[in-house]
């Protein structure tokens, strides 16, 4: 059976706050953990009204503090906005919190625009020194040889039990995750087009590591579970509404939904947002159970990462439960 786990980017909801959707989040990763989701993960974006996971490890303090079994951690953090010494001291600090539970996924797109990217990178711009960045990190994150104490060692950090996972939305990341060795995710929740290729060449090219012994694949994957195909499709549009939003260069908070033909978008936008989500799973527990596993057996990935962006959180859990449900 694939596993599958949990991506959450503390959504904030049109009228609230990001201390509701912390709340909401503190839910979210209970319920997962009750129903035997693998691991919970937030990620790291900046400057948008509708998502509050920018501090992601603080977050993740958060969760794991209201939580006791189901592994947490970062889905990504994105390493080029910071020094790998700071991220392998924060991840080195959560796991001498919450021994055996921290995951660490790290990203190279900034996470936002370009100009909030500068603010975020200051002297540091771009991303072509993601490869020794990692590297760096991993450094930090190896075991220290008590006979030979290295100048520079982070504490907490140095031997910490924090697996590493490279992320991508291309096939770019899935080369080195293959050439480290490394856990590879791909983001096929927004940016399905290069999942089979990155997935292809992530397999062929695996280099087995210290880290891992055979290549492990995850996919990101936007499902909506209701009780019946035609109310998941309505909660949908939530989804729709958001990826709309970001096409239109705006960034709002998370929609309620809406009927499917009150949608207003014009042809090019339908083809851009039904693009970008062309790989969600939505419907009841048997259309999702079938769309789950024609995606396993496309994909032969070993883990599903599921993001559920709907409105309601009582929906939202429900859909958690549902999706689990349709996974057996």
């Amino acid at each position: 059976m694939t596993k599958l786990s949990f991506l959450d980017l503390a959504s904030v909801r049109q009228g609230e706050t990001p201390a509701e959707s912390f709340l909401q989040s503190k839910q979210l990763v209970q319920q997962a953990e009750k129903l035997g989701y693998t691991r919970y993960w937030v990620a790291e974006h900046h400057n948008m009204q509708g998502v509050a996971s920018s501090a992601t490890s603080v977050l993740i303090g958060y969760l794991a503090g209201h939580s006791s079994t189901i592994r947490i951690g970062a889905g990504g953090i994105m390493l080029p906005n910071h020094a790998p010494y700071i991220i392998a001291e924060q991840f080195g600090t959560l796991d001498a919190m919450y021994p055996g539970r921290i995951d660490l996924g790290l990203g190279r797109a900034p996470g936002t625009d370009m100009m909030t990217a500068r603010a975020l990178r200051r002297d540091h711009q771009g991303a072509d020194d993601f490869p020794e960045l990692v590297s760096e990190l991993l450094h930090y994150l190896e075991p220290v040889d008590e006979a030979r104490i290295p100048a520079v060692m982070a504490v907490p950090g140095a031997g910490a039990n924090v697996p590493v996972w490279l992320l991508g939305s291309s096939t770019y990341s899935a080369r080195l995750a293959a050439q480290l060795g490394l856990p590879f995710a791909f983001a096929s929740h927004f940016a399905p087009d290069q999942l089979m290729h990155a997935l292809q060449l992530y397999h062929q090219n695996f280099q087995p590591s210290k880290y891992l012994k055979e290549p492990y694949a995850m996919a990101a994957v936007n499902v909506v579970a209701a009780e019946t195909d035609e109310e998941a499709e309505k909660l949908s549009t939530t989804l729709i509404q958001q990826f709309l939003s970001i096409v239109r260069g705006h960034k709002h908070k998370m929609r309620p939904p809406i009927a499917v033909e009150e949608l207003d978008w014009s042809s090019s936008e339908q083809m851009m947002v039904e693009r970008t989500v062309s790989a969600r799973i939505v419907g009841s527990e048997n259309t999702v159970r079938e769309q789950l596993q024609a995606f396993i057996q496309k994909t032969q990935v070993k883990e599903l990462m599921i993001s559920t962006p709907i409105y309601d959180l009582e929906k939202r859990l429900r859909s958690m439960e549902l999706t689990m449900r349709a996974s057996h």
